[in-house]
């Protein structure tokens, strides 16, 4: 049974604290994930007070994450400190006994003081990033990343960022089909597009020009497949091709020909893993054409091919 542990320390959000216990704390079993050990650990003795005035207890002191797969900092105070001794200790003995270490929002900087993030990429709330990059200067902070993957180490921007990077843990580890599944079931995106400045704009005025413009959107993705031009999609929305792209950008913070190539690769993740189709029907399915151009876009956006993902995932389906 995968063990995860998630930090607690006084002065916790409860929100932080909740993103890693609704994604890992719950039965989901019937999603197709395994069942997890999930300990919320202390890292000081005594009660936990949280920053909205509740007081929480921890089942866990620091040694429940002995042995973790995972290992959550889900945010982080005192960012001009040093870690305390106990937490320092804790965190490199499970990154070196092979846990994935996790830095949600301002956790990062929990990881940062240990050092294990020097000369990697990170992510954190881009008003804290370049805190972040002066106290640490040997990181590549991107200020821009919703979450930076960097194998062993995965951190996050701020607040719902924490969401679609535990997601992308479990899309990681257990599969595209198993994370599509828990994020309807939270009623959350399971892949979101762009970065962390798409959220410093003010939002979109909701007007019905802006509902056909969702519902253009929304054919797309359910013909993700089929061949789909800026000019015909411009138009099924109501708008320009210059407006629709100008908007297209500011509402999901990328290009809609750099969303389109990532929605056809989610797809062919999915059917390498539940189908045994070959690698030339997935690309002809995904939208991709021909089985080229797939393994072209899997080495761009996954750093794998087709064929290696899906050995890939069987292998990590095996101990679950």
């Amino acid at each position: 049974m995968p063990v995860v542990a998630v930090i607690a320390f006084d002065g916790i959000s409860p929100f932080h604290l909740s993103v890693p216990c609704l994604v890992f704390g719950e039965d989901r079993t019937a999603l197709g994930l395994p069942r997890f050990d999930f300990r919320v650990c202390a890292a000081e003795a005594g009660a936990i007070r949280t920053e909205a005035g509740m007081t929480l207890t921890a089942p866990y002191g620091l040694e429940g994450s002995r042995g973790a797969d995972i290992v959550i900092v889900p945010s982080w105070k005192d960012l001009d400190r040093p870690l305390p001794s106990a937490l320092h200790e804790a965190l490199c003995r499970v990154h070196a006994d092979g846990a994935l270490l996790v830095g949600l929002c301002l956790g990062s900087f929990a990881i940062a003081k240990t050092g294990l993030l020097d000369g990697r990429r990170a992510a954190t709330h881009w008003a804290y990033a370049g805190h972040l990059q002066a106290l640490h200067p040997d990181i590549r902070v991107d200020a821009d990343a919703l979450y930076v993957d960097e194998g062993d180490i995965v951190t996050s921007a701020g607040v719902a960022a924490g969401l679609d990077c535990c997601l992308h843990i479990v899309r990681a580890r257990y599969g595209a089909e198993a994370a599509l599944r828990l994020a309807r079931r939270i009623v959350a995106p399971p892949h979101r597009q762009g970065g962390q400045a798409q959220f410093i704009e003010r939002p979109i005025t909701k007007t019905p020009q802006a509902d056909q413009f969702a519902r253009a959107i929304d054919a797309v993705r359910s013909a993700i497949g089929e061949a789909h031009s800026v000019d015909a999609v411009a138009e099924a929305a109501g708008l320009t091709r210059r407006t629709f792209t100008r908007r297209f950008q500011k509402t999901f913070g990328t290009s809609f020909g750099d969303w389109l190539a990532a929605e056809r690769v989610a797809l062919a993740q999915r059917l390498l893993e539940t189908t045994d189709k070959s690698i030339d029907a997935v690309a002809w399915e995904a939208g991709f054409g021909t089985a080229t151009s797939l393994r072209q876009h899997f080495a761009a956006r996954l750093k794998t091919a087709p064929a290696q993902y899906r050995r890939e995932f069987v292998r990590r389906l095996e101990p679950a």
